[in-house]
């Protein structure tokens, strides 16, 4: 079954560029595109969040509300929607999440930045608009179970297909995208009693994206998470970011900004099958936003087998 999944993964993959409706310029390598996170909306090249090692028991349904604000005064809300698919198993599901709608409020300065939405000063679509988003899938694969000795360690393969808008502001980049990775994490309990529970994972993958002149952007994924359980309580930090090549072959380096690195604050509280969610990420270098997210899940036990929360003491 799971070399099934695995095929239908590559040929979606092998699809998208279908979906692109960018248009292509002569290739050179020695200039940057200026297709990166720092020159578009906080949606269009997104640091993507990282697994715990783990992968979803129930099918799960979660609507984050999330509010962006910009370090050149530009301000975006959206409405997210996440679902997780177990397929037959408690060790792969399939993930998918999309920006239902965002409301955006771009700047004089985001606009001047961006170069490509320069020519929409006087726009005023330019300035306000609301769009939705791209959709992204993965499979996400639980490989090794955790023992005394062996830590968890969680695949992942995700695409994202080029649905969303306003490419003429500087909003969504139209053209698709796909990353992997992988994540090791061990558990360790604290106290007599057991009922603390101290999580370290670190990750790592290959992120790409289709640029504007006949070549993609490859980058390097790397991710540092330390998760904290107690009861029904969780607290989450995580250290995420990608590192593009166009940094170091550009004549112009500094105009690359193909290496986003984001820290991330998350709270999460479980009542019987919900859980409350709340976060707030900083943008350390190359995104240029700070996010704050509220949101909540509920979890239906299709399979069942003993959930992962259920595992620890109450």
């Amino acid at each position: 079954m799971m070399r099934k999944i695995l095929f239908i993964l590559l040929l979606c993959l092998a699809g998208t560029p279908v979906l692109s409706q960018t248009s292509l310029d002569p290739p050179d390598k020695g200039e940057t595109t200026m297709i990166s996170p720092y020159y578009f909306g906080p949606n269009a090249f997104p640091v993507p969040d990282m697994l715990d090692g783990t992968v979803q028991h129930d099918l799960r349904i979660e609507l984050d509300g999330n509010h962006f604000f910009g370090t050149r005064g530009d301000h975006t809300t959206d409405l997210t929607l996440k679902v997780n698919i177990p397929l037959f198993t408690d060790r792969v599901n399939l993930t998918a999440w999309m920006p239902l709608v965002e409301w955006y409020n771009n700047s004089d300065e985001s606009l001047v930045v961006s170069r490509l939405a320069e020519k929409a000063l006087t726009d005023p679509k330019a300035r306000k608009g609301c769009i939705s988003g791209d959709v992204y899938i993965s499979t996400d694969i639980h490989l090794i179970r955790q023992k005394r000795y062996v830590p968890d360690i969680a695949l992942r393969a995700a695409l994202r297909t080029a649905s969303g808008n306003d490419y003429q502001y500087a909003r969504n980049y139209d053209s698709p995208g796909y990353f992997f990775d992988a994540t090791v994490a061990k558990s360790f309990a604290l106290g007599a009693l057991k009922q603390h529970d101290l999580r370290v994972a670190i990750s790592s993958g290959f992120l790409c994206w289709q640029t504007n002149n006949a070549r993609q952007n490859d980058a390097i994924m790397f991710g540092l998470m330390l998760k904290w359980t107690y009861k029904r309580l969780m607290l989450e930090q995580t250290l995420r970011g990608y590192s593009g090549w166009e940094h170091s072959t550009t004549r112009n380096k500094e105009l690359a900004h193909d290496r986003p690195v984001v820290l991330k604050t998350r709270a999460a509280y479980r009542i019987k099958n919900w859980e409350v969610l709340a976060s707030y990420q900083y943008g350390m270098r190359d995104y240029p936003f700070h996010q704050l997210q509220l949101g909540a899940a509920y979890n239906i036990n299709i399979l069942g087998k003993t959930r992962n929360w259920e595992n620890k003491r109450k």
